[in-house]
């Protein structure tokens, strides 16, 4: 996630806890804005990194609900597919330098949700819509034709998809990886942060919608990360950040940039339907299911505190040292070799 906004309660029982709004709180220099040093350079990068992010995807639209979906693509159609699902009000190319580590073997996508990166914007957004998109997506891109149903990969948010697609669709899918991915805080934080609530302002809607930087440099001074952490490694955040940003003209005939996601998205998310019956500890999950997961992350934090969660009992969880919620940021190569090392063994086949 991007720009100057934080994590805000939303009901109790909701999959994700990551709902961007506007907040004046103080943080170090280093988590308010971790680009800020580099003054809209880009930070060096070591060869992995360059060399995985040579290898370009190719960049599709598909169209699902009446919507176009961003898509990016690895490898070669009729190798196993996995699906990259990226986190709230992120893209596609959060999964950039991860998704060509496993395109020799498999057939990688890595799609922007709806309301994010290039995809449309809706008019109301929904998990069951999510998975639906998800399944779309893998029709249209070859995932299927590997032999076996697609493997997906979520993170944050995009886990919360992950795992309600799971649950919905378990004929859809081989098996579901979730990054660090959490249902709420711990029951105890609840009324504190509804009450929090209260207090914050400027949430963009839409007659108040995202800030619009007038240089890509201002831009880029203001992304940081939700939750708030530092960027453990800054060439990835900055990497991140320039893709998500779009140019535009204002009415005055100036250009400027702005974020890329639907700024009220959450308001135009139906939840009702994630937060039933269906979608807790009693769903009767079938698929194969995984959560890797940061050392440091907030995510375990609240868990360790009692947030809910409606993992099955006795899920595997793979934990990520020296990484805090975005992983792919703070450990990315310790992240590639978790996913490689579990999905050469798992799920039995």
């Amino acid at each position: 996630m991007a720009e100057d906004v934080k994590p805000a309660q939303a009901p109790a029982g909701q999959i994700d806890d990551d709902r961007p709004v506007h907040t004046e709180e103080t943080l170090p220099p280093e988590v308010q804005a971790p680009l800020a040093a580099f003054s809209g350079r880009e930070p060096e990068s070591p060869q992995w990194f360059k060399d995985a992010i040579a290898q370009a995807p190719e960049r599709v639209f598909v169209e699902s609900l009446g919507s176009k979906l961003e898509v990016l693509t690895w490898g070669e159609v009729g190798k196993p597919g996995l699906l990259f699902v990226h986190g709230n009000s992120a893209h596609a190319d959060w999964w950039s330098f991860i998704a060509p580590f496993f395109a020799k073997d498999y057939r990688v996508a890595s799609m922007s949700l709806a309301g994010m990166g290039a995809s449309d914007w809706r008019e109301r957004y929904s998990f069951s819509d999510f998975a639906d998109d998800a399944e779309a997506v893998s029709r249209a891109v070859g995932l299927y034709e590997g032999g076996r149903k697609p493997i997906y990969i979520g993170h944050s948010f995009g886990g919360g998809q992950v795992f309600f697609a799971a649950v919905r669709n378990p004929q859809n899918m081989h098996a579901a990886v979730m990054v660090d991915t959490g249902f709420g805080p711990p029951p105890e934080e609840l009324a504190k942060r509804q009450a929090q609530m209260e207090a914050i302002k400027n949430i963009p809607t839409v007659d108040r919608p995202s800030r619009v930087y007038p240089t890509l440099e201002a831009a880029l001074l203001r992304f940081r990360l939700m939750p708030p952490q530092a960027a453990g490694n800054p060439f990835i955040a900055d990497f991140i950040a320039r893709r998500s940003l779009k140019e535009v003209v204002q009415p005055d005939g100036s250009k400027g940039f702005t974020w890329r996601f639907d700024p009220n998205m959450w308001a135009k998310l139906d939840r009702e339907r994630a937060m039933s019956g269906q979608f807790g500890q009693d769903a009767g999950v079938t698929t194969p299911m995984v959560h890797i997961y940061g050392a440091k992350s907030r995510i375990v934090e609240h868990r360790k505190a009692g947030a809910p969660s409606p993992f099955p009992p006795g899920m595997v969880e793979i934990e990520i040292p020296d990484a805090h919620h975005h992983i792919m940021i703070d450990q990315p190569l310790a992240l590639v070799a978790a996913l490689r090392a579990l999905l050469a063994v798992w799920p039995a086949k």
